[in-house]
């Protein structure tokens, strides 16, 4: 059985994580971490990563950007793998990711919705092809009116893979309103919609003469992020030091 330490178990995907490992025969959370220090599930939960007795095989983090170098310190200090969803870290903390990975198995992801991976590669190969033919590229987001970060970090991260698919060639536009001209020919343009309570919605659109290819994912619950963060923690527990990512973990 993989045994797992939780940061930010009292969160809400803390909680969703908490109840979805409660029928998993594999998978065990051995311990939580919290500043709230209540009580999450049947394990022990405490204020600081300094009071954990109990050893894991990894490490999953939903925390905050606050709490991730402690829990950076924890997993190096003590060969214990990371799987990092936690989003909004700094520059400096997304490098220290990958310092780290030379000394332990590490895992992050913008999303780890095991759909929105398998999509990241889908929109990848058809930017490759469908680029060459004179295809705009759109991306357009839309979330509840209490997420904080615009664009997402899956907008983000989808506009990461249809580069790569295109050698880099775009540059991103969020916001047209101080240029009057036509559509820029090398740019993705990334919309970000917030009202009511949205469901997490994310759609690729391919505009080419006389014709339009559109990929879409909604999100209707967060037990798909609790999902895919506990197939990331199965995957990596007793993996030997390196960056890994969700493509790998189901197998793009």
């Amino acid at each position: 059985m993989i045994q797992c330490i939780l940061s930010g178990c009292n969160g809400r995907m803390g909680k969703v994580i908490t109840e979805l490992c409660e029928g998993d025969p594999d998978f065990r959370i051995v311990a939580g971490v919290d500043v709230a220090g209540k009580p999450a599930g049947d394990y022990p939960v405490y204020g600081s990563f300094d009071e954990i007795r109990e050893k894991a095989d990894v490490c999953i983090d939903f925390s905050s950007p606050k709490a991730f170098d402690s829990m950076m310190d924890y997993a190096v200090k003590t060969g214990t793998a990371a799987v990092i969803c936690t989003t909004g870290l700094s520059e400096e903390q997304i490098h220290r990711i990958e310092l780290e990975s030379a000394k332990i198995a590490v895992l992050r992801s913008a999303n780890m919705s095991l759909g929105v991976n398998l999509l990241l590669g889908l929109v990848r190969e058809a930017a490759e092809k469908l680029s060459k033919r004179g295809f705009d590229i759109e991306i357009v987001e839309r979330h509840h009116n209490q997420k904080k970060d615009a664009p997402s970090g899956t907008a983000l991260a989808l506009a990461e893979a249809i580069n790569e698919g295109c050698d880099q060639r775009y540059s991103y536009a969020y916001d047209r309103s101080d240029r009057l001209e036509v559509r820029r020919k090398n740019e993705i343009g990334i919309s970000a919609v917030r009202g009511g309570t949205i469901p997490g919605t994310h759609e690729v659109i391919f505009a080419g003469p006389d014709e339009v290819i559109e990929f879409s994912h909604i999100a209707y619950s967060r037990a798909i992020f609790g999902n895919g963060a506990i197939s990331a923690a199965k995957f990596l527990a007793g993996k030997r030091e390196g960056f890994y990512t969700m493509r790998e973990v189901i197998g793009t």
